[in-house]
């Protein structure tokens, strides 16, 4: 079976053939590739997806309402949480994310609507033939997190933003060549 070539450990492999290029509508899972591919900055996304069970745990599955009511102190216990990462500023900006993701919300009724909107809510087919021909961001993951930041959001650089895309769809960056390319190209919304 030819895959992407980025999937080559167990887990990888597993999140390439189930989630990646998924179109994601549901905004608790929205909100949980934000808090992931904000944690994974500067990191490798192995890095991140071998803890993200300990970091559905420690941030209540991802529910936006009650990661927004982390305290101070409740921040500072994740700090000794060795389950994931443990970043001072990616931890607030988890908390002040999810105020921010909220806030969005209650304007569009979803997350989901806003942040489809930047794709017309419709994937973009990428159309890579190879990995090389993938782009670190683009126009859109640009213009996406540019609104992320006046929002309030952090952490929402165009290259995070840009791999957000991929991991929810947003963008069908499976290579033409990977089985995976015309299943997440079809999918109905």
């Amino acid at each position: 079976m030819k895959r992407c070539g980025w999937a080559k450990n167990e887990l990888a492999i597993r999140y390439h053939d189930e989630e990646w290029g998924v179109p994601q509508h549901d905004d608790r899972v929205l909100f949980e590739f934000l808090i992931l591919e904000s944690a994974q900055a500067g990191l490798s996304w192995d890095t991140v997806l071998a803890k993200r069970e300990n970091y559905r745990q420690a941030f209540d599955n991802f529910d936006p309402e009650k990661v927004a009511r982390f305290t101070e102190a409740k921040q500072a216990k994740l700090m000794q949480n060795e389950g994931i990462v443990r970043n001072r500023l990616k931890i607030a900006s988890a908390v002040r994310n999810a105020k921010a993701f909220l806030a969005v919300q209650k304007e569009f009724g979803s997350f989901d609507s806003y942040i489809w909107s930047f794709v017309g809510s419709k994937p973009i087919d990428g159309k890579r033939k190879t990995l090389a021909d993938v782009p670190a961001k683009t126009a859109i993951s640009d213009a996406m997190s540019k609104d992320l930041k006046k929002r309030g959001f952090n952490f929402v650089g165009s290259t995070i933003m840009y791999a957000f895309m991929q991991a929810c769809g947003l963008v069908n960056d499976h290579v033409r060549t990977c089985f995976r390319y015309k299943e997440c190209q079809n999918r109905p919304r």
